[in-house]
This record gives structure tokens, sequence and C-alpha cells, in this order.
């Protein structure tokens, strides 16, 4: 049985604000996820109290800063160095910040916009009239006529 998760969007000025409410609940942070957006990145902070998961989520261009949680939940530290060193998203005030040595890669900042590329969205399926009955001349790279 999966239980659902609530993803509350955030603003990111609202970002600390809300982690504090939710550490002064006693929610426990699981983790800081970020994925590579065609214009930046989505940010996910999951916290758990009593087996539920809250997550809170919102995006950023690849130059704006985001700010530690660090402060608040201190293990936050390595999550975001490594957020920092893997996509280059900068985070403000880190308890403990490596600036840039965490992990060592070939490539700096391999996951980040200018080094991943994204897959091309699916192309629209053709649409048949309603009625019509499909011919081999329907649909992409058929013929006609």
């Amino acid at each position: 049985m999966s239980e659902t998760q609530e993803i509350i969007p955030v603003a990111k000025c609202d970002l600390v604000g809300m982690v504090a409410e939710l550490f002064a609940e006693g929610y426990r942070l699981v983790q800081i996820g970020c994925s590579t957006l065609s214009g930046g990145y989505e940010l996910t902070y999951s916290f758990d109290r009593d087996y539920r998961f809250t997550n809170l989520r919102f995006s950023v261009a690849p130059d704006e800063q985001v700010p530690s949680i660090s402060a608040i939940y201190p293990g936050a530290f390595l999550y975001e160095n490594e957020i920092h060193d893997l996509f280059g998203v900068e985070i403000m005030h880190i308890a403990v910040d490596y600036r840039g040595t965490l992990y060592r890669t070939a490539l700096a900042t391999p996951f980040s916009v200018d080094n991943v590329k994204l897959p091309e969205p699916p192309k629209p399926k053709v649409q048949l009239e309603p009625g019509k009955p499909a011919s081999a001349g329907d649909g992409p790279g058929g013929q006609t006529g």
C-alpha cells in the first residue's frame, strides 16, 4: 500500500520560514532533491512526521541563489553542497560549505543546464477526423494521394 505524498509548491523566499515551521512541528528532514529542467532547476525538500511525507517544491533559474536551511536542519549541509557541486545551484550561507570540493568530478557541475541534454518532448499524435477510418497514408511518414 502506498500513501499519498503532499507536494506543496512554495516561493523560494518562503522556504526558510516554512522549514522552520515544519521543524517546530516535529518533522525530520528526509532529503533535498534537485532535477535539471530545460531552463533551470526544480528543488524538492522532503520531510516526514509519523510516516507521512510533506514535500516543499520550487523552481529556480540557473543564476538564482537559494537560501540554506542548514541553520535549522544541520545535516542539510551535505545535500546543499551536493546540489551546488553537481548542479551548480548557488546555496547561500551553508553551515559547512565545501565551496565546490565535496565531489571531485571530471566535469564541473555535471548535472547543470549547461551539461545535461534533456530529451525532446514527445511529438503529438495525429488526430483523425471523427468517423474517418485510418488509411495507410495517415500519420507521420505516410504518403497520401
